[in-house]
């Protein structure tokens, strides 16, 4: 996002000069009076003809000249064809990417700063050791704030600054979800009204490339933006409360510790993802890889969380990695007395189906289960020491923490 450098107006040389046609006009007085002397009678001179090698010299340029002309027209064919669609016609610019040309992206950028940045506030949270800064969005005009469970966490009490040079005021934290790390804050509706909530977008149609742009407050900094690409869609990282948040969108949009809670947002200014986490080298900076909570598991979460309900979710007590042997989810362990021991399923199972999913991932486990209900029966295959099994097993209730698979 470097703007375009500004240019340089060019000053005069600073001396004085005059034009030699003015002094032959303005002072002829300086010259005697006296007839100029007539010119000479014309030499006629016998024309010898061309020089042989002069004309040699001629034609070569001459076709050097003419291959030249026909290198550019075929330059400018091939060029023309580049931006001309089928019927001869310009083709549409394509929509903004991170691989826009640059002055097209600064403008987009430009364009979504200033639309969504003032909906973007700072969260303070004050602890017993400190205070601890993050960031958060308006999702409504009534003072609706969503920021990451992580910011507020154990805080005694939280505010919202509106504006970099505003006040802080208080607010009310509705509802936090760890396994999601969200959470709803609001704040008197008056102070909010003037702003537009930011709308979420649909995180399943994201895709690498597209364009993001996160906002927020790094290392204790007023309001700033940076801009990238989707790195990565379906990505999985693991929440406060050690359980996994699935379908996370990766992004090499520059995010350092206070942007967690910001929005990450796409070339129409919309919400795609909630800036959690990042990856560090050992020193606690970014190094190109951000993760936000896709705005779809927003917009499940935050209604329940506003009403100020518990959100309850389906629960198997296992834990998987990648299968060797193929596709399927290898069990590595297993809660004791958990749903999946009590269904009957076993350490070294590779489970290839949840109630009807395919499961190549594991990954694909929480996604099978995600929308069922606590009770609920659901239908596991797996293979076994060789052997396909369908095994029925009862969902359980996620707990608050995992210590155990």
């Amino acid at each position: 996002m470097t703007p375009d450098p500004s240019s340089r107006r060019r000053g005069g040389s600073g001396r004085l000069w005059t034009d030699p046609r003015e002094e032959e006009e303005h002072q002829h007085w300086l010259r005697p009076r006296t007839p100029p002397p007539a010119p000479p009678p014309p030499v006629v001179e016998e024309d010898p003809g061309p020089d042989p090698r002069e004309l040699y010299r001629r034609r070569l340029l001459q076709v050097a000249l003419g291959t030249l002309a026909a290198a550019v027209l075929f330059a400018a064919g091939v060029i023309g064809a580049s931006v001309l669609d089928d019927a001869g016609q310009p083709a549409a610019l394509p929509a903004v990417s991170g691989a826009a040309p640059a002055d097209q992206r600064s403008k987009a950028v430009r364009a979504i700063y200033a639309s969504a940045s003032p909906s973007v506030v700072r969260v303070e949270a004050e602890r017993g050791a400190g205070e601890a800064n993050g960031t958060g969005f308006v999702v409504d005009t009534d003072g609706t704030i969503v920021t990451n469970a992580h910011v507020i966490g154990g805080a005694s009490s939280v505010r919202v600054r509106l504006d970099d040079r505003g006040p802080a005021v208080d607010a009310r934290v509705l509802g936090t979800d760890a396994s999601s790390d969200l959470a709803v804050l609001r704040v008197d509706g008056a102070r909010t009204a003037h702003l537009r909530p930011l709308v979420l977008a649909d995180s399943d149609d994201v895709q690498v490339g597209d364009l993001a742009v996160a906002i927020g407050y790094p290392l204790g900094l007023d309001r700033t933006a940076t801009a990238g690409i989707v790195s990565g869609v379906g990505r999985a990282i693991r929440a406060p409360n050690g359980f996994s948040i699935d379908k996370v969108i990766q992004t090499d949009a520059p995010i350092n510790p206070g942007n967690s809670g910001g929005p990450l947002i796409d070339s129409a200014g919309r919400v795609i993802g909630v800036n959690s986490q990042i990856a560090t080298a050992g020193g606690g900076g970014n190094v190109g890889i951000g993760f936000a909570v896709p705005s779809n598991t927003v917009r499940r979460v935050v209604p329940r969380l506003e009403r100020g309900r518990s959100i309850r979710r389906a629960y198997l007590g296992l834990s998987t990695r990648p299968s060797t042997v193929g596709s399927g989810a290898l069990v590595a362990d297993l809660a004791p007395g958990g749903p999946a021991q009590d269904g009957g399923l076993r350490v070294g199972d590779v489970v290839t189906s949840v109630g009807g999913r395919r499961v190549v991932v594991p990954e694909d486990i929480s996604a099978a289960i995600e929308s069922r209900t606590p009770g609920e029966d659901v239908e596991i295959e797996v293979q076994r020491a060789g052997a396909e099994q369908t095994l029925r097993v009862t969902l359980g209730t996620r707990p608050e923490t995992t210590g155990t698979p």
